[in-house]
């Protein structure tokens, strides 16, 4: 009889709870909780590679508490020249195309050759109550249980295109814990993939056959980001129209330009769930690493990059200390009052406030 694979999804039948609770200890916990932890604590931990102190200092990379933000700076400061030691991929790809699975097997894959990867996996928040649910751990189950795994779920929030607003110094802070590879799973709607593209080394498209949009679905933007183009779910009854897919993505991509890495895009074939083709896509992306590396495209890149997320940083925080300020605040709202009831204009109303903080 098949021997049916355990679930993390699966149900177990409930533990009814002890009749007493010992109140020492949960007083204990919620002491041990609110301990904050020393910046040169946490970097040290970081170097060493606990995934604990990982995780507490990207929670605070991510809060938006002053004393946070004023910690988290520090940390990374600190980790700084510990990191830029890997190789950032990004993958996207619309929902449904199997992103999870294929990062799970294609994580599994690194760590099985020695590697020690990090996954930042950005989760889409509700526009309407904020909230996200942070599932990616679920849907990776196996690669989650893996010692030389990380795996970092984080809502996206109001950032352009739901790329978490602080992923850029995560991925310093998983470098300093010694992760080689970085891979960071965009929520593959909107515009994630042009602030993923501007945080990674090599750009990772996921398609599906036989979804109708072999040609419609070429956008120019989209496609010319792209290093390479994968074909998942190239498997059963799929296979033969993921190589037709491929042959006919392989003649849109002649059509582009030369890219400035000198590297030509390839569309290759895979399936996640049987992992076919995940060595070869990964070889590939050594391939490129090599080239890019030798012509010197590689670091001139990341420096490119370095210089555009500083000009990112200044307009968030520019655009954080306006809506912050007390006085902008008490005016926004009677200018909203006022373009309600049609007595102003969006664009007078943005004026005025602007020259409020001036």
């Amino acid at each position: 009889m098949a021997k049916f694979k355990k679930s993390a999804l699966k149900e177990n039948d409930g533990i009814s709870a002890p009749e007493t609770t010992s109140i020492a200890a949960i007083s204990k916990i919620k002491e041990k909780r609110r301990q904050k932890k020393s910046t040169s604590d946490l970097v040290k931990a970081i170097l060493n590679g606990n995934i604990t102190a990982l995780s507490q200092a990207i929670t605070l990379v991510e809060s938006k508490n002053s004393e946070h933000l004023e910690q988290a700076n520090a940390i990374i400061k600190a980790c700084l020249p510990h990191a830029n030691k890997s190789i950032r991929i990004g993958i996207t790809g619309v929902p449904g195309v199997g992103k999870s699975t294929f990062i799970e097997s294609f994580g599994s894959y690194l760590t099985n050759i020695g590697k020690k990867v990090a996954v930042l996996a950005v989760d889409p928040s509700s526009s309407i109550t904020k909230g996200s649910i942070l599932g990616d751990k679920t849907r990776m189950e196996d690669l989650v249980k893996d010692k030389n795994a990380f795996i970092r779920p984080s809502p996206s929030g109001t950032s352009l295109g739901g790329v978490a607003r602080k992923t850029r110094e995560s991925i310093i802070l998983c470098e300093a814990a010694g992760f080689n590879t970085i891979i960071i799973e965009t929520v593959g709607v909107g515009q994630s993939e042009t602030a993923v593209h501007s945080m990674v080394d090599f750009f990772l498209l996921l398609k599906l056959a036989g979804a109708g949009d072999e040609l419609q679905g070429i956008k120019r933007g989209i496609i010319e980001m792209a290093d390479a183009i994968a074909i998942n779910k190239a498997d059963g009854k799929n296979l033969k129209q993921a190589k037709l897919a491929k042959v006919e993505f392989n003649r849109a991509l002649h059509l582009y330009p030369v890219k400035t890495s000198n590297w030509q895009p390839k569309v290759m074939t895979c399936s996640a769930i049987e992992n076919e083709g995940i060595e070869a896509i990964y070889s590939m992306i050594l391939e490129y690493k090599k080239l890019t590396i030798d012509n010197n495209y590689f670091y001139s890149k990341r420096n490119q990059q370095n210089k555009f997320w500083l000009i990112q940083t200044i307009e968030e925080q520019l655009k954080n200390d306006f809506f912050t300020n007390s006085k902008i605040k008490k005016e926004l709202e009677q200018q909203l009052e006022l373009i309600e009831n049609n007595k102003t204009t969006p664009f007078v109303a943005a004026e005025y406030l602007l020259g409020l903080k001036t």
